[in-house]
């Protein structure tokens, strides 16, 4: 490499193309040490242990603008094999049928509260507002497209009776939608990047962030923890953070499923992927001065594999500039890229991308059958994905230094699909 590259274009050349070979195997083997301990040693199970008590809980689920699908989720949501419940469903301002249809649907179900926003206030005021309103101390929040497998309440309140020390429970997300190549991605994507890293994380330390589409909280961690902060893009990475600081254990509950809808289009994956970039980067600079002390080491590797994914995407977009440079202006020997043409370790990416693809489905396989007809689909998971991922960071760094501190993050409709299955 040294003989056609430049001393700098080499260094950059072999951290873009070499880093997400030494995390891959990372995840990998953090995440199948969490899989074989925790997952495969309790045998199959296929319903949650018997609890010795089932405390109250609250399902919250924020609405804004869904009277095409929230008839479908409340309904599914009241099918929980949970025996105390109840479902608060927040109207954040909808200008759409949506809380007529939530009125209606209190009216047929006791079991179900609505509240009104008069003003779209974002998502984490309707879910501030329904935690406020409950006496139950146990609180089960899902996005207002998600369909709750029945026994995912108690899944996750199986943690939460386990230790006083867990603050939240994250649930285990699949996609609905699979009609399109995007879709069909997704599927391989969520069991390969977020269930593995899932699982990956709880092994060396902390979880970077809950899956905001289900996740259970213990209302104690969350009033001390403040609640959830209106002016994050991304509220479910922040008040991940937040509870960990404050010494709250967060899991992983790979059994607590739920299924979802995820944009098909170039256009909604591009502004779902933009917020979440912008978000992570909200946290990493907002939390960056709590980290320093030794009391906070287990917070330190999410910190740094986070910066480091960062500095990755903003190595292989300066990486791609140096090698057009070079086409069409002479670029000084240090920083000359000749190719973008990873050879030999090109090879070896994309079998390690495989195989970590491989890993995560064998164990969501536990809990979802058929995963693996959705395998040879991920062969354009780099290509399509890590562009967009890439194109996403460089993009959300300097709108994140550029927006004004305490902005409330308030909703927009997002892209929830083409079709659904």
């Amino acid at each position: 490499m040294s003989e056609t590259f430049g001393t700098i274009g080499a260094i950059l050349f072999g951290f873009a193309f070499y880093y997400p070979l030494f995390m891959a195997y990372n995840w990998m083997i953090g995440a199948l040490y969490y899989f074989f301990h925790y997952e495969v040693h309790q045998g199959k199970v296929e319903e949650p242990p018997e609890l010795e008590k089932y405390p109250g809980v609250t399902f919250l689920v924020p609405c804004f603008n869904d009277e095409k699908i929230v008839v479908e989720t409340i309904e599914y949501l009241l099918q929980q094999k949970y025996p105390d419940f109840e479902v608060i469903a927040i109207n954040d301002g909808s200008r759409d049928r949506t809380g007529d249809i939530l009125d209606a649907l209190a009216v047929k179900h006791p079991r179900l509260r609505v509240i009104h926003h008069a003003a779209n206030q974002g998502k984490a005021m309707a879910l501030t507002s329904g935690a406020l309103l409950t006496p139950n101390e146990y609180l089960i929040c899902i996005d207002s497209d998600a369909l709750l497998d029945p026994y995912a309440a108690r899944w996750m309140m199986w943690h939460f009776m386990s230790s006083t020390r867990v603050g939240a429970v994250t649930g285990n997300p699949r996609i609905r939608n699979r009609s399109t190549l995007f879709g069909r991605i997704q599927v391989g994507e969520f069991s390969s990047t977020a269930g593995l890293l899932k699982r990956a994380q709880r092994t060396y330390g902390r979880l970077f962030t809950i899956s905001g589409v289900i996740a259970g909280f213990r209302k104690m961690a969350l009033h001390q923890a403040g609640y959830w902060s209106q002016d994050m893009l991304t509220e479910d990475i922040d008040v991940t953070w937040k509870l960990e600081i404050g010494k709250w254990d967060v899991r992983f509950e790979p059994r607590a499923l739920c299924w979802i809808l995820m944009p098909e289009t170039f256009s909604g994956l591009w502004r779902q992927r933009l917020r979440w970039a912008m978000g992570g980067a909200q946290v990493l600079f907002r939390h960056f001065r709590k980290l320093h002390g030794w009391r906070e080491r287990r917070m330190w590797p999410i910190y740094l594999e986070y910066f480091t994914s960062m500095l990755w995407a903003y190595t292989m977009a300066l990486t791609v500039i140096l090698w057009g440079l070079g086409k069409v202006v002479d670029v000084p020997q240090a920083l000359q890229v000749p190719t973008l043409l990873p050879g030999f370790s090109g090879v070896l990416i994309g079998i390690t991308c495989m195989l970590q693809v491989a890993v995560g489905l064998l164990m969501d396989s536990r809990y979802e059958k058929g995963l693996f007809r959705y395998y040879f689909w991920m062969i354009w998971y780099p290509v399509a994905f890590w562009i967009i991922n890439v194109l996403t960071t460089v993009v959300a760094t300097p709108r994140v230094l550029m927006r004004r501190t305490g902005k409330r993050a308030t909703w927009r409709s997002p892209d929830r699909g083409i079709h659904t299955t």
